[in-house]
């Protein structure tokens, strides 16, 4: 053989051509298998090898030791090494002693395949030492290798089969070297054994059930193998949180979320850098309710900031956090891209293999094994793909959450105020859900243009330059798309802002069902959000009749594409002849086409929608901290003062006015400090500037060591009671019992089902006022700190317990005695024991000094004492008597917390006996009695037939049907169009052309004309169903919650039903049509394409039931376990927005006490909990789509496959029709499945709304006709005749046989312990809780008789709990709008809040707040009074309504009430008793039952239950 030069090496290559290619037995020749064959593995490797190895330096799994498999894979490639120098040798051996001198190339090859045999061995112990279990770079050298070896080997044998000359040495090493080859090969795709413990999992400690995927093999990876475990265990059982593995360290939130916080944080620090950020535009919108200053201030804003302000990027903060790991998905798609032209190019070739008759067959397998290679590995790499994307996704929505909740701890009240706690919810929900949407297509911004520029390419080359005009028809659709996704773009927008005033609403309705349902305010509120709702569904029927329009041309597209190409083609010259090879190859290409089309408009769209929530994320993380340093915590050296403030002046937001001004106090270490004033004079805010919870204006702040702090409205977790006191400090036993004793919490302990183990609910819905009140003193005492700033934290409990409070923990001899102690109070008696009392009015210290002193400077201080003691003392033993019954008034009127509500259901008001509460104490309390909460359960198996048949009745039966026929309809047009197009391509060619084209031109464009309009009918009927499905399902779902009892509500959390309202509606509206459209495209498609196939080859039938029946086993197999993953996904998302409400409402709480680490913690291991489940199940995706696509693969194979043998009876246009659509299959059978999957776990939705129309109900609401007589009740008499009732079916009897009449306008008192069953006794008045026995009658009528509102609506309550709602003062004092303004005024007027609202820019318009937080806990109180005071029924019930009040504002209630409703029977829960004191008669119960019914007077004479009370009150 010649020395090679480049010469001979072309030379050679084509005049063997003969040799290889036209010849029915095809060889290469010998220089280019010496030469080509030998060099390419090695090229690959040596160019690999760099690259591998920096990245291996980079990414360190820790130190694998030399196990077997290692050895023996170093060995086999030693000895590759020695065979390839031995070939060395020999041959220079051969050239000094042999005769024929051998070639360079002998010497060549043999030489740089040693090398990179050495090469290969040393990479794969540097993968050893860098903890590399199965690598892919080496396993495709040795398949490369391999596959290069084996052509040289098949020419080997039939060289030695033809008696060549043979050369014994070189054929011995050469056989050696194969078969050292293949066990290499097969090494390589072994699994290595792991690390010794990863440095991740060490560090986390959490290795339970740690995910396989590490340590899977290179083929497992890339077949996703390594998630069939647990596939099979989720076909045999339902899976469980338990099978779930645990993350992979690098998904896991703790690595995760840093990264981006750092990249955002470093974003910001350029921008403030670069400019000095003087103008904030968020500023603008702190101004609420200001319109007018709004409108002015923005604009001087925008003046000014149109200089450049720089906003911080927070997408290029994205970028860099994600960007290098999703950069490997760009690899995947040029590969991929690349590939699937593979398909209609050798179709092309097959074609012409079919038409000529002389082609050697060899070559029709040989086209069809390259089809199949092709598809597959197209297949494996699409999905790898994929999964990068969808990893990329997952991370960037546990960063966004993480970032998300760090940011709301920290940011400032002003801006926490411009955003509701529900949008905040919905960035972490919505918004992080868009961008993992997003991910997993923005790749196709740039791939969409290289596939469509690709497909042009060959179209030229297959019908020159016809293919134009078909280009102009896909360049007119893409502004046409546009315009459709910029308008779908405003509607969302319209959508969404609707949606979340709808959420909004909803949150504030379940926050205060209690009230709704007290008022029976249900219809109101009711209609409030259908009007929302509405306004929400126009909007998406407008966006559905576009949706409409864009389905038509995107389905169309294609098909008016091929049409205008074909007629240009035809028409331009008639000797332009269609055949099969044009016909069909452009269909293909086309085909091809149709995907990047679809998805530009699609994947604008989304991107425009992620702007918007990038834009949203932007401005809420850029929003304003807390000052850091507005408190300083520093000791000041020899200073004894605890506190100090200098000149300071505070206010909520820099464009308020100050709230706090000219403050100057130092408090000395361990005194305790009073702060009294009236409602509304910024008592509550002196603390939040001692935390740094308030804008520091002018001067400083320090305090000194660290701060607990007790809220005015007790915030407390839903977890357990003892959690809750806890609050994340480990348990010291004795420690915890002091206090818990302390703070008087014995005896709920022993009331509770499961003592401290018993769980609290939502928002503590389960504890009475008074308990929830001390839980949140406990937590602050028993957290041992060294300043206490307790925010009236006696206001919420009974007159002895709060005088035990004080003396065990407040007092100067309490538990915190050596503390500093700032106590804000309305409580007169405390006040002689303070060491210092501040008197605030209007945000300024008047009066500040000892009790004697302030007293003595006869200021209003001093007057206002003497106003209340200037009863006549006749009994002088002590001042603090009378100051205490004042102060009783005083602060009876303060709680802003729900007492004993009916949530107390089974926890305050078990009525026991004394000896079982010994009992009870004795034996160990069992947690699961205490479990309160339900959380969302996770349905198992298939979605149930009756779901569907639910949203078909939904949508109407009609309307589901006409859809049903046209999509047939859509579909028969277009198989047809293309059977008629493969018979004008078989038609004979007569002089060049084709006689009949005109005819067939004309039937083929009838068809597709009749195609658009099913396409359009069919898209329009379905979304306009959806829509009317959607809103049915919307409205009995709102009907079925309000109809629901209270106990229903403090079941379940809020958490459950704002995801019900938000998400499973959500995908009712816009998500189901939408999939229900693609299901039933992609089955007609499946089953066209069979159709077609088996028509053309009809060899297919035997193997189209098998590959059937192979692709439904694997898709049942994969629903079982994906259905089930998707349910536990859902049920473990609700946990993270339920701890990121709480978090919300209690941060200030969690800042004072510091425990922000512990709360992001608890943040992370939600998400993470969650993303455990999510990961699966994107794994199990992607497992499904590598297992179907081969299916497909091997449809489209053996399509091919029996074309090339039955070739001589086949006519062109059928084959080219045949594998066209078998080409097509495969994507639509994965489409299938996954549309088929996806109808199962969206329907879920349909079930879960469903779910609470079988929930247990209220009695009617209305009868009709109304028994009732008009004007009912005239007198307001009360008659209970042994009345008895339980909270749930099994508990005991909370109140057993009361029987007592009240008389026309008496009134009452009810007095008793916690947890005696004051408050039960009102709930079964106004039936929120049945009768278990017994009647109630008013004025005669059994009001078991009733509808819940004709009761409701008429007698009136005041709630110790003031909810208002927001909206408008009016909207919150009369919804119905039965009113007029001047009853309304007079209302007010009589609530002393007139001159309050006429001072109001807006007046009754006053927007209120959600939670009515713009107004003082006591202006709440009173908008209640005048609630009642507009009702004016004959029954009043008042629920310790005057706790939140001062003392005069309180003698303003009390003289109201007796004047206002003189006339009417007046029923007063008092846990204060001189209130009651001059009432017609007081029932005093004790365990639910009745102690004793009389007169005050008479009862104190009795010296029984009630002379003890009124003995500890210090009334007697």
């Amino acid at each position: 053989m010649i020395f090679f030069g480049f010469n001979p090496f072309s030379s050679f290559l084509y005049q063997d051509w003969n040799r290889t290619w036209h010849t029915a037995n095809p060889d290469l020749t010998q220089c280019f298998q010496n030469t080509v064959l030998v060099w390419l593995p090695c090229l690959y490797l040596w160019m690999c090898a760099p690259i591998y190895l920096i990245y291996l330096r980079s990414h360190d799994h820790g130190y694998i030791c030399m196990s077997h498999l290692n050895k023996a894979k170093t060995a086999v490639g030693l000895l590759l090494w020695i065979i390839c120098w031995s070939d060395v040798f020999y041959s220079f051996w051969e050239r000094s002693h042999g005769t024929s001198v051998p070639a360079l190339v002998h010497h060549v090859s043999p030489t740089l395949l040693g090398l990179t045999m050495l090469l290969a061995t040393l990479v794969i112990q540097y993968e050893r030492m860098k903890g590399v279990q199965s690598s892919g770079v080496m396993l495709m050298y040795w398949l490369l290798a391999l596959l290069c070896a084996t052509v040289a080997f098949r020419s080997k044998i039939f060289q030695a089969l033809d008696q060549v000359s043979l050369n014994p040495a070189q054929y011995t090493t050469f056989y050696i070297f194969y078969a050292l080859l293949l066990v290499s090969l097969f090494l390589s795709s072994l699994t290595d054994q792991p690390p010794p413990l990863l440095p991740g999992h060490q560090r986390l400690g959490e290795t339970t059930n740690p995910c396989p995927e590490p340590g899977a093999s290179f083929l497992s990876r890339i077949t996703f193998w390594w998630i069939t475990r647990m596939m099979v265990t989720g076909y045999k059982r339902p899976l469980e949180d338990k099978d779930l593995w645990s993350l992979n360290s690098e998904d896991r939130s703790q690595r995760v979320v840093p990264q981006l916080v750092r990249r955002w944080n470093t974003e910001c620090q350029k921008i403030k850098r670069s400019g000095k950020m003087v103008y904030s535009p968020k500023r603008v919108t702190h101004t609420e309710g200001k319109e007018g200053r709004a409108v002015e201030e923005s604009e001087i804003l925008i003046v000014k900031t149109s200089q450049k302000t720089k906003e911080p990027s927070l997408f290029w903060a994205l970028c860099l956090t994600f960007g290098p790991y999703f950069l490997i998905s760009c690899l995947y798609k040029i590969i991929q891209d690349v590939l699937m032209f593979v398909g209609p190019e050798i179709l092309r070739l097959l074609i012409c293999f079919v038409n000529d008759s002389s082609a050697p067959s060899w070559q029709g397998y040989f086209y069809t094994a390259l089809l199949f290679i092709c598809t597959c590995v197209q297949s494996l790499i699409l999905q790898k793909y994929f999964h990068v994307c969808f990893v990329s996704g997952m991370r960037l929505r546990t960063a966004i959450i993480g970032a998300v909740y760090r940011k709301a701890l920290v940011i400032s009240s002003a801006a926490r105020r411009t955003s509701t706690v529900g949008e905040i919810v919905n960035l972490m929900s919505v918004d992080a859900q868009r961008f993992m949407d997003l991910i997993t297509y923005i790749n196709m911004i740039w791939s969409a243009p290289l596939q469509v520029a690709l497909a042009l390419y060959f179209l030229w080359q297959n019908l020159g330059p016809s293919v134009l005009a078909g280009v102009a028809v896909m360049v007119l659709m893409v502004p046409i798309n546009a315009v459709i996704a910029m308008k779908t773009k405003t509607y969302q927008v319209a959508q969404m802002k609707s949606k979340d005033n709808r959420i909004k609403l909803m949150n504030e309705m379940l926050n205060g069902i209690k009230v709704l349902k007290l008022y029976a305010w249900e219809l109101a509120f009711k209609d409030k959000v259908s009007e929302i709702r509405e306004s929400e569904l126009r909007v998406l029927k407008k966006a559905a009749y576009l949706g409409a329009v864009s389905t038509f041309t995107w389905i169309c597209a294609p098909f008016l594409v091929a049409l205008s190409t074909f007629s240009v083609f035809v028409l331009i010259d008639e000797h332009n002849v269609l055949d099969a090879q044009k016909a069909f190859v452009s269909l293909a290409l086309f085909n091809i086409l149709r995907f990047p089309l679809n998805m530009l408009p699609m994947v604008i769209s989304s991107m425009v929608q992620a702007s918007v929530s990038l834009k949203r994320l932007r401005v809420f993380l850029s929003h304003e901290e807390l000052q850091e340093d507005s408190v300083e915590h520093k000791a000041v050296a020899g200073s004894t003062h605890s506190i100090s403030i200098v000149d300071g002046v505070f206010s909520w937001s820099r464009a308020e006015p100050p709230a706090l001004s000219r403050l100057n106090v130092c408090i000395p270490e361990g005194s305790l400090v009073a702060v009294v004033g009236h409602v509304g004079s910024g008592k509550s805010s002196l603390l939040s500037a001692l935390l740094g919870e308030m804008e520091k204006l002018e001067g400083s702040v320090a305090v000194k060591g660290s701060v607990a702090y007790v809220s005015q409205q007790a915030w407390i977790q839903n977890s357990t009671l003892k959690d809750n006191i806890l609050f994340g400090q480990e348990r010291r036993e004795a420690w915890y019992q002091r206090v818990v004793e302390a703070c008087a919490l014995q005896p709920d302990l022993e009331i509770l089902p499961a003592g401290d183990e018993t769980e609290i609910g939502e928002k503590g819905v389960n504890l009475s006022g008074g308990q929830k009140q001390r839980v949140s003193l406990a937590r602050a005492v028993y957290c041992d700190r060294a300043v206490y700033l307790l925010d009236d934290p006696l206001s919420a409990v009974d007159a002895h317990v709060g005088k035990h409070i004080f003396d065990q923990v407040i007092g100067p001899q309490g538990l915190l005695k050596d503390k500093t102690r700032v106590l804000v109070t309305h409580g007169l008696s405390y006040l002689p024991q303070a060491d210092l009392i501040l008197v605030l009015v209007e945000g300024q210290i008047t009066e500040m000094g000892s009790y004697q002193h302030v007293v003595a400077t006869q200021g209003a201080f001093a007057e206002f004492l003497r106003t209340y003691a200037a009863v006549e003392q006749t009994d002088n033993n002590s001042e603090t008597v009378y100051l205490n019954i004042y102060f009783t008034m005083f602060v009876c009127f303060f709680a802003p917390c729900v007492s004993s509500s009916p949530g107390v259901s089974s926890v305050s008001k078990l009525p026991q006996t004394a000896e079982e509460n010994k009992v009870l104490s004795k034996k160990a309390k069992d947690p699961e009695v205490g479990k309160l909460m339900e959380a969302d359960k996770a349905s198992t198996g298939q979605v149930k037939l009756s779901v569907f048949w639910a949203y078909l009745k939904a949508i109407g039966v009609l309307l589901s049907c006409i859809s049903l026929l046209l999509f047939i309809g859509h579909h028969m047009a277009s198989l047809f169009s293309n059977y008629w197009l493969s018979l004008w391509t078989d038609d004979p060619v007569v002089n060049g052309t084709q006689p009949d084209r005109m005819m067939r031109l004309g039937v083929y464009g009838a068809l597709g004309l009749s195609q658009g309009v099913a396409v359009f009918g069919y898209s329009l009927s379905t979304s306009i169903g959806g829509i009317l499905a959607s809103r049915c399902l919307h409205q009995s779902m709102l009907y079925d919650v309000l109809r629901s009892p209270m106990s229903f509500f403090e079941r379940t959390p809020s958490g459950n039903l704002v995801n019900r309202f938000a998400k499973e509606m959500d995908t009712i509206d816009s998500v189901i049509p939408s999939i229900i459209k693609m299901f039933m495209g992609s089955m007609l498609n499946v089953l066209g394409a069979c159709v077609i196939i088996l028509i053309a080859t009809p060899l297919l039938a035997i193997i189209i039931p098998v590959l059937g029946l192979l692709y439904f086993f694997v898709q049942r197999f994969y629903v079982a376990s994906s259905r089930q993953l998707k349910r536990l996904e859902s049920v473990s998302r609700s946990p993270i927005y339920t701890h990121f409400n709480e978090t919300l409402l209690g941060t200030s709480v969690i800042r004072a006490f510091g425990e922000q680490e512990r709360f992001i913690r608890e943040s992370d291991q939600r998400v993470d909990h969650n993303q455990k489940a999510y990961y699966p199940s994107i794994v199990a995706n992607r497992w499904l789509a590598v297992r179907l696509e081969f299916v497909g693969n091997c449809i489209v194979s053996f399509a091919a496959l029996f074309a090339v043998i039955a070739r001589e009876s086949l006519s062109p246009g059928i084959m080219g029709l045949s594998i066209s659509y078998a080409l097509q299959l495969t994507a639509s059978l994965t489409w299938l499945v996954r549309m088929s999957s996806d109808v199962e776990t969206n329907i879920v939705a349909v079930e879960r709304v469903k779910e609470y129309s079988d929930t247990e109900k209220e009695a009617e609401w209305k009868h009709e006709p109304s028994s009732l007589p008009p004007g009912w009740p005239t007198d307001g008499c009360i008659d209970i005749r042994g009345l008895g009732l339980r909270y749930r079916h099994d508990l005991d009897l909370a109140i057993r046989n009361i029987t007592i009449n009240i008389n026309k306008g008496e009134k009452v008192g009810i007095v008793g312990r916690t947890g005696a069953g004051k408050s039960s006794l009102m709930l079964g008045l106004f039936r929120i809780i049945e009768a278990a026995e017994g009647h109630i009658f008013i004025d005669g009528v059994d009001i078991a008789q009733l509808g819940l509102h004709e009761l409701r609506s008429r007698i009136t309550i005041i709630p110790q709990d003031p909810v208002l709602f927001s909206g408008s003062l009016r909207m919150n004092l009369d919804p119905f709008d039965s009113y007029s303004d001047e009853a309304v005024w007079r209302a007010l007027e009589y609530s002393h809040l007139k001159s309050f609202v006429s001072g109001l820019p807006n007046k009754l318009n006053h927007e209120c707040s959600e939670g009515g937080e713009n107004l003082s806990v006591g202006q709440r109180q009173l908008l209640c009074l005048a609630r009642a005071l507009l009702r004016k029924t004959k029954i009043l019930v008042l629920d310790e309504a005057t706790a939140a009040v001062d003392m005069e504002t309180d003698n303003l209630i009390q003289s109201t009430i007796r004047s206002q409703f003189e006339d009417c029977t007046v029923l007063t829960i008092a846990h204060r008793l001189n209130t009651i004191m001059d009432y017609t008669r007081v029932l005093v119960l004790d365990k639910g039952e009745m102690a004793e019914f009389d007169s005050p007077s008479n009862l104190i004479a009795q010296r029984g239950a009630f002379y003890k009370m009124a003995k500890d009150a210090g009334l007697v």
